[in-house]
């Protein structure tokens, strides 16, 4: 699943601006399709100005393509969008875009003289409750669907006579879980929505880069196992097919997906049907190396979910993220005054709501995800190594049965460890010197140096430049 995440360093080719947005997007996604392989795209319709019409410009502006690979049969657009929970501000932007998909069907059955579902799932982001998911179904199948039996008036049309049937009749709707609690009840939510429905296949949606925010990078990995041990187990008890994505990025602490990393990702979560290819993925790697990889993605066949003692990684769950929870509040001035010359790669808004998007906690304001990491690893601290020092030597034997590319992860995430920058707590780097052998990038080294100095000495003119450079080392912006 080709994703719409600003985690790149580098601009596509076909970008009019630094920032994409609008018909950048639209190109993107044919781009996504035809010359990576993604069978799949996720259109975000949070956070932004949204383009209901996006099938329209897809199958108009590259007609050739999409008569040999149908839209919603050979590959998918899904639409991301927003929780009116959490959203306020934007929760009619949900009711706008479930109104829009039966008029993006009437387009495609124009456009293919045969009936055609190009849209038929939504995600639904920051999901904390079946019933969440259930509003959004029963909306589209008893009100945008249900309508069209309404009569204008007594003895006259009803709204499908007047301007036609809407299709399709429902669709389907993903769940994303991004917070501990819900990862952990996922399961049960999953259970408890489908209770009445005769659906064979349902997906869902974990999240991995607000958990790692959220909770640190072991506990995000942990998390994703047990949640996908669990809906394997209620998919087996209820008879319908689960199938999960998994949303990574190229940062080891948002996932460590990269082209040359395919084989290692999977094999972390082989329960896993979908994996996120985020931005960096598609525009930080050579052109060949990112279609094998996406190629590798799409060949692959998901197997059982790795087995875990849930209440052992509980244990160790809570304890590793109030460590890792005791670094954020030192941490939090600077991360924020680095993250403001990290730079745009989408024109979006800012989410307001759940704590992983407004990250406002226990008094602790943060930036999103990409900038978080990207702040870190700016200046030499890559986020990976946060709470480790709370982990004895049984933790982490433990860790390295269950979390099969810990020692790859960090040896990665450390070659960009700087301990001369003066931001790296020393029982921090002496702990992680303890679990791997680090071969250090001299050139991130001299680059996160001179960004720390910038900082130290209020000389802020040049930091974007900086920070961008130290970016194209790693390969991803955060």
């Amino acid at each position: 699943m080709s994703t719409q995440h600003p985690d790149n360093v580098n601009l596509p080719f076909f970008a009019e601006s630094p920032e994409l947005g609008g018909d950048d997007e639209v190109q993107e996604a044919y781009y996504a399709y035809s010359h990576l392989g993604c069978s799949e795209q996720m259109w975000d319709c949070e956070g932004k100005e949204v383009d209901n019409f996006v099938v329209r410009k897809l199958l108009s502006r590259y007609e050739s393509f999409f008569r040999e690979k149908p839209l919603g049969r050979d590959v998918f657009l899904t639409m991301r969008v927003p929780n009116p929970k959490v959203e306020s501000a934007e929760a009619k932007i949900l009711l706008e875009t479930l109104e829009s998909i039966p008029r993006s069907f009437d387009t495609a059955c124009l456009f293919y003289a045969e009936e055609c579902s190009p849209i038929f799932e939504v995600i639904l982001p920051m999901t904390t409750s079946h019933l969440a998911i259930d509003n959004i179904y029963r909306y589209y199948t008893e009100i945008v669907v249900g309508k069209q039996e309404i009569r204008l008036r007594e003895g006259g049309p009803t709204i499908a006579d007047w301007i036609g049937r809407f299709r399709p009749d429902r669709i389907n709707v993903i769940p994303l879980f991004e917070d501990m609690a819900s990862m952990l009840d996922a399961h049960n939510m999953v259970r408890l929505y489908l209770e009445d429905k005769d659906l064979a296949d349902q997906r869902v949606f974990l999240a991995r880069s607000d958990p790692a925010m959220n909770y640190g990078l072991i506990s995000a990995v942990l998390l994703n196992k047990i949640a996908l041990l669990n809906l394997q187990e209620v998919s087996e008890e209820i008879g319908t097919r689960i199938h999960p994505i998994i949303g990574v990025g190229s940062a080891p602490f948002r996932g460590g997906l990269t082209p040359l990393t395919v084989d290692r990702v999977v094999a972390e979560y082989p329960g896993a049907r979908t994996f996120t290819v985020q931005s960096a993925f598609k525009y930080d790697y050579p052109l060949e190396d990112v279609r094998r990889g996406v190629r590798m993605l799409e060949d692959r066949q998901p197997t059982k979910p790795t087995q875990i003692d849930e209440k052992e990684v509980i244990d160790l769950i809570w304890r590793y993220t109030r460590a890792y929870e005791r670094w954020l509040g030192p941490f939090a001035p600077l991360i924020n005054r680095v993250a403001r010359y990290v730079p745009e790669r989408r024109k979006r808004k800012l989410h307001i709501g759940l704590f992983g998007y407004a990250r406002n906690t226990g008094g602790i304001t943060l930036p999103r995800a990409i900038k978080f990491t990207a702040a870190l690893y700016s200046i030499g601290l890559p986020p990976e190594i946060l709470g480790l020092n709370v982990l004895d030597d049984a933790d982490i034997e433990f860790i390295r049965k269950v979390y099969v590319n810990f020692d790859e992860d960090l040896r990665t995430a450390c070659r960009f460890l700087n301990t001369k920058t003066g931001f790296v707590p020393p029982d921090l780097a002496a702990r992680v010197t303890d679990l791997v052998d680090i071969v250090p990038d001299e050139e991130h080294a001299r680059l996160t140096t001179a960004i720390s100095q910038a900082l130290r000495e209020n000389e802020t003119g040049g930091l974007t430049s900086l920070i961008l450079e130290a970016a194209n080392r790693r390969r991803f912006l955060g």
